[in-house]
């Protein structure tokens, strides 16, 4: 069948194509309702990444964030009209070490294939998983990145010792707010510090046992583990943060992405006997995992929906436009694109 997608062929432009796709037994039809914008997709779309990578990189459908309605499943996995979120995550074989996302033959949506600006989105059922009944539809429409933070948080429980009385996370933006959430409903009973630049912004972690600005640390504060989720150059200066205030053996988790090496404290990552760990992406168990979460804890949603911003309908290649450049302008918040085209 002929599936129309959008893709973007140069920073700041989109164009309009016909991509013919395999229908089989196998696969299901599932049609993009609610689309949701992260940083990558900017990187891509104002052309920040390094002009070799984007010459690889285009012509290239964005978005790797959402969720649709299934339209047909031959499999019978799923009924016709079923709400899913569409995991981007394309693994090509299965090891019993490595999980999926971390498997360099994986294949990405809106990095090493098409993403979700699509008329319909066909994959194998094991892709999609059903969204809850009585989500938010916006906050559905970014489960993905919840399901890193989730993935993240879940990591943090394997690999650090057994004191979890404190926790800080570096980061007043969504990731630090997603991350910060998860982690307090995961494990109720540790407190969770957030640091930030905003003092507006973290007005908004009401969830949490304290916010501190970064530059107004207290001298005597420290946390057994922290989270990373800063990003860019400032990345490096957050972790090196992290160190100052984590107590020894403490588990830092990198959540952050930066373009360029960020310079850390060998030092006194070797002095204190700190372990450092990155996480990136997700599976099918953390959307699974998370959902659950999400019974257990109804007002985790609650909570999600006020990172929800800007809404925006998109019915041609102009309301997409505009839908990245309001994204550019949001201070926190979550751009949700409600497809129509």
């Amino acid at each position: 069948m002929l599936n129309k997608v959008y893709q973007i062929v140069a920073p700041r432009q989109f164009e309009e194509t016909f991509v013919n796709v395999e229908l089989n037994a196998d696969s299901v039809l599932v049609r993009p309702e609610y689309l949701s914008i992260c940083h990558a997709d900017q990187r891509y779309y104002q052309g920040t990444r390094p002009e070799e990578v984007l010459k690889k990189k285009f012509p290239m459908a964005l978005l790797h964030e959402g969720t649709g309605r299934v339209v047909c499943d031959p499999t019978g996995t799923f009924n016709v009209g079923d709400k899913v979120v569409m995991i981007p995550n394309f693994p090509v074989e299965s090891d019993d070490i490595i999980a999926e996302n971390y498997l360099r033959s994986s294949k990405f949506r809106a990095s090493s294939m098409d993403g979700l600006m699509q008329e319909y989105v066909v994959a194998s059922p094991d892709r999609f998983v059903r969204l809850p009944d009585g989500i938010n539809p916006y906050v559905g429409a970014f489960s993905e990145l919840v399901s890193v933070s989730y993935h993240a948080v879940k990591r943090m429980m394997r690999f650090s010792h057994a004191r979890r009385d404190t926790f800080g996370v570096w980061g007043d933006g969504n990731l630090g707010f997603i991350t910060a959430l998860v982690l307090k409903k995961c494990m109720p009973d540790s407190k969770v510090y957030i640091f930030g630049i905003s003092e507006y912004k973290l007005e908004d972690f009401t969830f949490a046992d304290g916010t501190f600005l970064c530059s107004e640390i207290p001298e005597d504060l420290r946390v057994d583990h922290a989270f990373e989720c800063v990003g860019s150059m400032a990345s490096g200066q957050a972790i090196n943060q992290i160190i100052d205030f984590i107590h020894p053996e403490g588990t830092i988790s990198i959540l952050g992405v930066s373009e360029d090496p960020v310079p850390l404290n060998t030092r006194m990552i070797l002095e204190k006997g700190l372990r450092l760990f990155g996480s990136s992406r997700s599976g099918r168990d953390d959307y699974e995992g998370l959902f659950k979460l999400y019974e257990e804890n109804s007002d985790i949603v609650n909570y999600l929906e006020s990172i929800v911003g800007s809404k925006v309908e998109i019915n041609d290649i102009k309301d997409i436009v505009r839908a990245f450049e309001t994204d550019i302008q949001k201070m926190i918040g979550k751009t949700v694109l409600i497809w129509n085209i």
